[in-house]
């Protein structure tokens, strides 16, 4: 039986000579509380599906990371979040965008894909959705955190803010999941690559799954997440060679973050080209590896 998972917290990591070791230690214990989350419903024959998105939920409810409840806020001093998953078997795909009041995005990014024909919703039609399938909205007042706000305040400007999830079931499927609060001072209405397919996500039993951290425009523009799969299936190349290759075309871009990507052979790779990713794995072997930096 061959499972596999791969998690990020971002790539928007605290630089080195700014994290204290009780820091590290936090994010350390929110990236592995997320990975163990995953790996548990893999080891009990879950879906890569359900791993994936029990993973990005752990990372959505913690303030550490920018999703979910940790969400940074917009130029408005509001929040707007956004989230995809994809399933590597069918290639369904599911993602909304510039919700504000869904405690947990990426189970509205799967309510999407598996009750509807659409894979993108956006805004208050997609809270309402989220809600008419029962999902948790939350107040305003939930997204708060004082980090966040004060970067605001000081206008501290970041782009990586992004927490996502690759996964291998014990069948031989891939998925992927990606949930972002953006980046702090972005414009209202502001959309990056996270709940874009292609872009911050995919995932192809037939190459790889991928999810995105970083300049989402950027993403976009080069639709990294499917250049890694693309590049693997036309040129035949492997997981890491294409991986290495999509972050070169990231850099070409003026962008920089890092991705997460996993295949069907259960190999991973967690390449990125800023400071910093927040990131951990478990890979076929049951081996466990947990990083920051370089």
């Amino acid at each position: 039986m061959t499972i596999a998972i791969a998690i990020h917290g971002g790539a928007g990591a605290i630089p080195r000579r700014e994290m204290t070791k009780a820091a590290q230690a936090r994010y350390h214990a929110g990236l592995e509380r997320a990975l163990d989350a995953g790996h548990r419903l893999l080891k009990e024959g879950g879906t890569a599906l359900d791993a994936v998105c029990a993973a990005v939920v752990v990372m959505e409810d913690s303030p550490l990371f920018n999703a979910g409840r940790g969400a940074c806020y917009n130029a408005a001093g509001k929040h707007e979040l956004d989230a995809s998953v994809m399933e590597g078997a069918t290639l369904r795909a599911g993602a909304v965008a510039a919700v504000t009041r869904v405690r947990n995005p990426v189970l509205a990014a799967r309510a999407v894909m598996e009750n509807c024909r659409h894979v993108l919703l956006v805004g208050r039609a997609a809270d309402r959705f989220a809600a008419k399938h029962g999902l948790k909205l939350e107040p305003p007042e939930y997204f708060h955190t004082a980090s966040r706000l004060a970067a605001l305040r000081e206008k501290r400007v970041g782009h990586h803010g992004t927490v996502g999830a690759v996964a291998l079931d014990a069948s031989g499927n891939l998925a992927a999941a990606t949930s972002t609060g953006g980046y702090t001072g972005k414009m209202p209405g502001r959309v990056g690559d996270s709940p874009i397919i292609g872009a911050g996500t995919y995932a192809d039993n037939g190459t790889c799954a991928v999810s995105g951290t970083g300049l989402g425009e950027a993403f976009m523009r080069g639709v990294l997440a499917y250049d890694v799969a693309a590049r693997m299936r036309y040129l035949e190349e492997s997981l890491e060679t294409a991986a290495r290759a999509a972050l070169a075309k990231l850099s070409d871009l003026k962008g920089d973050g890092g991705l997460i990507a996993l295949d069907r052979g259960g190999n991973i790779v967690m390449p990125f080209n800023s400071e910093g990713m927040y990131r951990a794995a478990i890979d076929a072997k049951g081996r466990r590896a947990i990083g920051i930096y370089q």
